[in-house]
């Protein structure tokens, strides 16, 4: 780490009134020069903790970062990941007050819901669908803390990956679902498709995200327990998303899946 354990308390406050203002700020790694990965991990966790001992409970994690494209515009060569916390989580359908985001998207992706612990290193694609109950089709809500998005690796990682809500549709069971990569959807914005996509865009299967998210977690001395939801990362682009409008994602053979922000 390269930064003082007060510049990383100073980066911490700063997303944190940034989210409960509603008031975005310039990057970190501006603020911050000294900045780096390890930092930015460090100032998430400080956030999270915060959020926990706030009585918010963690209920899984989300990969960021999965998508080549994305990688090439923030020259990175693998993912991130965040935490998604119980509030965080909206039901199917249900109103979310836009006002409550700095400037927020939408992503569809297919959850996971685990039935066994993936503990890394050296997890398989194969040993997170023995490990996974069900999938469903989800919208993650996806949101930055950073003034009009202009972040770099460092700046979405201190952010919780950018992450700020989970909407999951109906689950089924892995058993019953076709191969993951398979899966297509489309993205609806007020009943018009703006993006289409499938499994494979997501570093080429949706399991392979979550066995990297295992594995890198052992880094940080953590696992993925029986219960919690992984969201692996962007099957489409995001648009942006504000009050008035609905979201729907449908996915070949899981579903659909749809908020309405207010």
């Amino acid at each position: 780490m390269t930064l003082t354990a007060e510049e990383r308390a100073q980066a911490a406050r700063l997303l944190r009134h940034a989210e409960h203002r509603v008031s975005p700020i310039a990057p970190l790694s501006v603020l911050l020069p000294g900045l780096d990965l390890a930092d930015a991990y460090t100032v998430q966790q400080a956030n999270i903790a915060r959020r926990l001992a706030d009585g918010a409970s963690v209920v899984g994690h989300k990969v960021g970062l999965t998508a080549a494209a994305m990688q090439q515009l923030l020259g990175v060569s693998e993912p991130d990941f965040g935490h998604l916390l119980d509030d965080m989580v909206h039901r199917d359908g249900a109103p979310v007050l836009a006002a409550r985001y700095c400037g927020p998207r939408v992503e569809p992706e297919i959850c996971f819901r685990l039935a066994e612990p993936l503990r890394g290193p050296d997890v398989t694609v194969g040993d997170v669908l023995a490990a996974t109950q069900a999938v469903a089709p989800a919208l993650e809500i996806v949101d930055s803390r950073i003034r009009d998005w202009k972040i770099t690796l460092l700046d979405t990682v201190a952010d919780n990956a950018s992450s700020a809500g989970l909407v999951c549709g109906p689950w089924t069971p892995l058993a019953d679902a076709p191969d993951l990569a398979d899966v297509a959807v489309d993205l609806l914005v007020d009943g018009e498709r703006v993006a289409s996509g499938s499994g494979r865009e997501v570093l080429g299967h949706p399991a392979a995200a979550v066995a990297w998210l295992a594995n890198t977690l052992a880094t940080f001395g953590t696992a993925l327990e029986p219960g919690h939801v992984v969201l692996p990362g962007a099957m489409t682009t995001a648009p942006f998303v504000s009050a008035g409008q609905k979201i729907e994602a449908r996915f070949s053979a899981l579903g659909p899946v749809s908020v309405t922000f207010v």
